[in-house]
């Protein structure tokens, strides 16, 4: 028997008790690339591990790996017809710098308005709690209509560090019919998506080094080389006049966007004002010949995401900085290696570094683009659901950032990935002031009670 309407009743009552659930689950501080957050990761790791248990899950476990646990369990009581879905989800969280911009405590969750406020509420507890919202939604009114697995880490925000070792070890155990990933988002508020592409990611961390201490600037400015500058030298280079990357050889492997690929992006209608609202810029930027939303999802980039040198406090210090630091970031899309990248930045800083500085280059973490079918069953039954509960179509769209995950699990179990969740673009996830819209997360759960319905196989 088909208890939908139930299930979408108990959902319907007890939003305050589902919210209140996120709560405690975004009060923890689960910053997983912080050492002094190991005991928040832990708290956070062993509350899915409890919650999983209370909804009835078996075989709940933490499994330590070389920095944070990942949390399984299963739930196959649906019978050997049934499709099986695997869950996955992060419960680590981006740090809150800077705090000062902040108008509250980020782990003291608060209301204004339609909008939910606190660090990681968006990105991507909200997501996660929203689908064990839903599963209780049903679990509480009827038996389930599919098996489920469960796959939870706490390393997604730095790279997913062990995630790929700990997927090769355990295949039998993520084996499934799909992966359910609500580690996505929406368009806008009124129009459900689903992701099909995914960008991967290089990411590096460029030092280079010039006297052994910090100099007089007077004493020796003109004859040393100044490492800050020797950096942003360096790093002004890598993109032309046309916003193309210089990397010898970065464009090789990109696959060209076909005219039906662009036509699809285009029916997004997601205009360049759109871009220019969510981020206050006085005007957009990019490499020629592509449109933003082209730009945005399914071409690669370069982005510098931090750098530091010298004296960076208040008044002035002349001095000529020992060294000089940059974080750098490549978007890459399907067909580009990570492995390559860095063998490309190598080459480039080869060529472009003088002799007068020594550098180091590290590689901190990476991994490849990937896309997902949107014609399988599951993808049609997760497109169903949306509509459902939007009443809209929804739209398919490449987003721009990265889910290490998704190529795992396809390359070593075989797994699929649909892309969903109902973050929504102005949610600030990894900046200040995150939050999640409130009307679309409750949507979203009843769209995802849909969904395990919809997935369920006539006997």
């Amino acid at each position: 028997m088909d208890n939908r309407q139930t299930s979408l009743q108990f959902a319907s009552e007890n939003q305050s008790y589902f919210l209140n659930g996120l709560d405690q689950f975004v009060s923890i501080p689960s910053i997983s690339t912080d050492p002094e957050h190991a005991k928040d990761i832990q708290k956070a790791a062993q509350m899915l591990a409890d919650k999983l248990t209370s909804l009835g899950i078996e075989k709940v476990t933490l499994h330590p790996t070389k920095l944070h646990p990942i949390v399984t369990g299963e739930y196959l009581h649906a019978g050997t017809s049934q499709p099986t879905v695997l869950i996955y989800g992060h419960y680590d969280v981006q740090p809150v710098d800077p705090i000062e911009l902040w108008d509250r405590d980020p782990f003291s969750p608060a209301t204004q308005g339609e909008n939910h406020f606190a660090r990681g509420v968006s990105d991507m507890k909200g997501q996660v709690w929203a689908t064990l919202s839903a599963i209780e939604a049903i679990m509480k009114t009827g038996d389930f209509p599919v098996n489920l697995k469960f796959v939870f880490e706490g390393e997604e925000e730095i790279g997913s560090l062990h995630f790929a070792e700990f997927v090769q070890a355990h295949k039998d155990l993520l084996k499934a019919d799909v992966c359910f990933n609500p580690d996505a988002g929406m368009i806008n508020a009124q129009t459900p998506s689903i992701i099909f592409g995914l960008r991967g990611l290089a990411y590096f961390e460029l030092r280079v080094y010039g006297p052994a201490h910090d100099l007089h600037s007077g004493s020796f400015g003109g004859i040393v080389h100044n490492p800050a500058q020797v950096l942003a030298d360096c790093i002004s280079g890598m993109h032309d006049a046309k916003g193309r990357i210089t990397l010898p050889g970065f464009y090789d492997s990109v696959l060209p966007l076909s005219d039906k690929e662009r036509a699809e992006l285009a029916r997004l209608n997601i205009t360049d004002e759109v871009f220019l609202k969510q981020t206050s810029v006085p005007a957009l930027w990019g490499e020629e010949g592509y449109t933003s939303v082209e730009r945005e999802g399914a071409r690669p980039t370069l982005e510098i995401n931090g750098m530091l040198s010298g004296f960076t406090g208040e008044g002035s210090k002349t001095i000529i900085p020992a060294w000089a630091m940059a974080k750098i970031s490549c978007r890459l899309v399907p067909n580009q290696d990570p492995q390559e990248v860095l063998e490309q930045l190598k080459a480039y800083l080869a060529e472009k570094m003088p002799k007068t500085v020594r550098y180091e280059l590290k590689y901190l973490s990476g991994g490849k683009a990937s896309i997902s079918r949107i014609d399988s069953k599951e993808s049609l039954a997760y497109a169903k659901a949306l509509e459902a509960a939007w009443g809209v179509a929804p739209v398919y769209k490449r987003e721009g950032g990265s889910i290490g995950v998704v190529p795992d699990l396809q390359e070593s179990v075989g797994v699929e990935s649909i892309l969903g969740g109902f973050g929504l673009p102005d949610d600030n996830i990894h900046a200040p002031n995150e939050h999640l819209h409130l009307p679309t997360w409750y949507r979203g759960i009843n769209a995802l009670i849909h969904f395990f319905y919809n997935l369920k196989r006539e006997e």
